[in-house]
């Protein structure tokens, strides 16, 4: 067993401090790194000590995995924590880590390495019965072949990138004439973002639902499932709003679900904290892949279970059994999180880069953010283009529903759009109240127009007040002038 006594932090924002906050609790001193473009970020004022790593590109600070070791070494850290994107599942920097000496906090390099590869993960878990969308177990070699096989499974189908992640590399192919160009967009994808041009095919569900479970595991053989998270709400094939519990799933299938969860981390030997991620449709569910790290929408799930899920990083990576068994885990109310995101939803959600000209977090009962941003700071263009986290709980579904819209009201941002006015949105729309959505909710429900609509109207209400105060002011005005005609009269009275 290792006691840890100070953790630097590879990554930037939210994340950064997120982790900071559990070091503090745990006594853990704290390490930040930064690039140029975050020099006076809150994650580099939080943290016990701060070293700069580069330039603001990510290959030029943020993925520079060895000059994050070198700095580990001349200042005596005793672990490394990745958070989630840039090295995060990188089975390389895992491991070189672990070579330096230093504790990586996240699971083994090979379990990395072969949940990674969306083919390699298929072949891992196959002898443990886990439910697999009808598909290819192999890249794809013979276009051929490959035109016969998608017959076989029947349009519309996937085409996905074996190294994939984040909606790259993916093609929905809707007939067989249109097979070979979508492959080869795909592959260009693929080569493009992963280096890896491998891609294979699955069925494509044309309304299924985003599930995925959380699990945790010590190195005593003890692994647990943290119940689910539904993440169904997607643009571009990424999240932008989740939940737990899922609105659809009974107590039954949660337990088949999260068992076979359980599952696919043994079939790896799986340490830490892990998600897996399942589609779900019609009543069944298959596997998609597991996700080595953290995830970005973690709190919700703290917020049901009362658990730390980073401190309990970081009590397995110091060799410490599980601090609860998979009986003492309970799902308490519900917890809703949208992902705020400096983009114009309003516009196709494309990306709206500027200055924080104001910042006001929302407070009040059932209230979390999680950000990495203060007031006039500027979005820098290099990173992913997400702000903060707001997540709201509540006793059940409704509760936590209606404090995500009172908080999105009391969430004030000026100098950039965000996401904010869509997660307003999606709590109020009908379908999503009711839990009747899938992963086309965007396409199904949602027009930019809508929002344009409700600015529109805010517009009117604000004017119609403004219009109000000025005619009360004019009146006003009137009042006081009569007033003094008044008294002035009086005074030209008293002096006859």
């Amino acid at each position: 067993m290792t006691k840890i006594n100070k953790l630097l932090i590879a990554n930037r924002g939210e994340i950064a401090l997120r982790v900071m906050r559990s070091c503090k609790e745990l006594g853990i001193k704290t390490v930040a790194v930064y690039s140029e473009a975050d020099r006076n970020s809150p994650h580099v004022k939080y943290a016990d000590e701060a070293v700069l790593l580069g330039p603001p590109p990510s290959n030029q600070s943020y993925l520079l995995g060895d000059k994050i070791i070198e700095y580990c070494k001349s200042m005596n850290v005793d672990a490394v924590h990745p958070g989630y994107g840039f090295l995060s599942e990188n089975a390389e920097f895992a491991e070189a880590v672990k070579n330096a000496g230093i504790i990586f906090i996240g699971p083994e390099p090979e379990a990395i390495r072969l949940m990674g590869d969306k083919l390699q993960a298929k072949d891992t878990v196959k002898d443990y019965n886990i439910p697999m969308i009808p598909g290819t177990d192999k890249a794809i070699t013979n276009i051929e072949k490959a035109k016969e096989l998608s017959l076989n499974i029947g349009y519309p189908i996937l085409i996905k990138a074996a190294a994939g992640g984040g909606g790259k590399g993916m093609r929905v192919v809707e007939k067989p004439e249109d097979f070979e160009e979508q492959m080869k967009t795909a592959v260009n994808e693929a080569v493009s973002a992963f280096g890896n041009g491998a891609v294979f095919i699955e069925k494509y569900f044309t309304a299924p639902r985003h599930i995925e479970i959380q699990i945790m595991a010590d190195n005593f053989g003890n692994t647990v499932y943290l119940f689910e998270r539904e993440c169904s709400v997607q643009r571009r094939h990424q999240k932008v709003i989740e939940e737990a519990p899922s609105a659809v799933l009974t107590s039954e299938l949660r337990k088949k679900m999260g068992e076979t969860a359980v599952n696919v981390a043994k079939s790896c030997n799986y340490t830490g904290a892990g998600t897996v991620e399942f589609l779900y449709n019609d009543g069944e569910f298959y596997f998609l892949e597991m996700n080595t790290r953290l995830q970005v929408e973690h709190p919700v799930t703290e917020l049901i279970t009362g658990i730390d899920l980073v401190k309990e990083q970081i009590r397995v990576a110091e060799g410490k059994k599980l601090s609860f068994s998979q009986d003492e885990l309970k799902i308490n109310g519900h917890a809703v999180e949208v992902r705020i995101y400096a983009e114009d939803p309003a516009n196709n959600f494309l990306p709206d880069i500027g200055k924080l000209e104001e910042y006001k977090k929302p407070e009040g009962p059932g209230v979390r953010v999680d950000d990495g941003f203060e007031e006039d700071m500027n979005i820098p263009i290099y990173y992913d283009p997400m702000i903060a986290k707001l997540i709201t709980f509540g006793k059940n579904r409704t509760e936590a529903l209606e404090r995500m819209i009172r908080a999105v009201d009391d969430y004030k941002v000026t100098g950039i759009q965000t996401t904010l006015p869509f997660g307003k949105f999606v709590m109020q729309n009908e379908a999503f109240r009711k839990g009747e959505y899938c992963t086309g909710f965007v396409n199904n429900f949602f027009k930019p127009e809508y929002l344009k609509e409700e600015a529109s109207e805010d517009e009117n209400i604000i004017a119609a007040i403004i219009a109000a105060k000025v005619f009360e002011e004019e009146q006003n005005k009137k009042s006081v002038l009569h007033n003094h005609s008044s008294v002035k009269s009086a005074w030209k009275q008293n002096r006859m």
